[in-house]
């Protein structure tokens, strides 16, 4: 075992020292790390067409570097970038089950969805993804810190069988209070908030897996499918399945901002 990890660590340091020896192989990737940082505090503050052009930025340096190898890189690459956000949700307080589901998911994704000859466009996919994720976990910054609390526990545990009544109990707290006070802060009532995030949420599973949409539908604990199709269409315009098929369909956000804007 020993002469193994010798052999292994004797092989990375001559392949480190080959790569140094052919320096000028690396012209102009001294901005990478650079664009690196940029792109991560684009992704991390939700600016998602700045963070598309640095990821670009990014592929460009490294098809320069590596020619035809570069989609073999890019893949790669992109698992890298995946398990960077994942660690930044960590730090703002996801839980360690969903981050590490959140790097699973875009590991999947990255093995099983992106098509060569397609991979600039799954690079902005990618990006649309680690945004929307990322804006969903946002600590909101309303003024009564039960609302905010309430926002972070449905993100948490959208896919259990939440009610007004089982959060309510979960706070301590009357159902009447609550849904006076979130009505008050967010805009929406809490029963309309819960049915935003699980739409928000079943987009993901529409896009990029293959569950069937009654499946999806039990998921999130809509009555029935019909129902799920409904409430659907309410908010992003078309059904699951018109979603599902038709790609160039953008996916529903709902304005937290403009509501804390609004109620603050």
């Amino acid at each position: 075992m020993q002469l193994h990890q010798h052999s292994m660590a004797e092989a990375i340091s001559k392949r480190y020292f080959q790569e140094i020896d052919s320096m000028n192989d690396y012209e102009g990737m001294e901005d990478f790390f650079a664009l690196e940082t940029k792109l991560i505090f684009e992704i991390y503050h939700l600016e998602a067409a700045k963070a598309k052009k640095s990821l670009h930025s990014i592929i460009d340096l490294l098809t320069v570097r590596f020619g035809k190898k570069v989609i073999k890189v890019v893949r790669s690459y992109f698992k890298t970038l995946s398990s960077i956000v994942a660690r930044k949700l960590l730090d703002n307080q996801v839980p360690a089950k969903k981050a590490f589901a959140f790097s699973v998911a875009c590991d999947d994704m990255i093995d099983n969805q992106m098509r060569d000859a397609e991979f600039l466009q799954f690079a902005d996919d990618l990006i649309d993804f680690f945004v929307n994720f990322i804006a969903d976990r946002k600590q909101p910054m309303f003024k009564h810190q039960t609302v905010n609390k309430v926002i972070m526990y449905i993100n948490d545990e959208l896919e259990q069988n939440l009610t007004v009544e089982s959060i309510a109990a979960n706070f301590q707290i009357s159902t009447s209070h609550l849904s006076r006070i979130f009505r008050e802060h967010v805009g929406i009532t809490l029963v309309e908030y819960l049915n935003v995030r699980r739409v928000e949420e079943s987009q993901y599973y529409l896009r990029h897996t293959n569950k069937s949409i009654t499946s999806i539908s039990t998921q999130f604990h809509f009555c029935n499918q019909s129902y799920f199709t409904r409430i659907f269409k309410k908010y992003t315009g078309v059904t699951p399945k018109h979603f599902r098929d038709e790609l160039h369909h953008k996916f529903y956000r709902f304005d937290m901002n403009e509501h804390m804007y609004d109620h603050a």
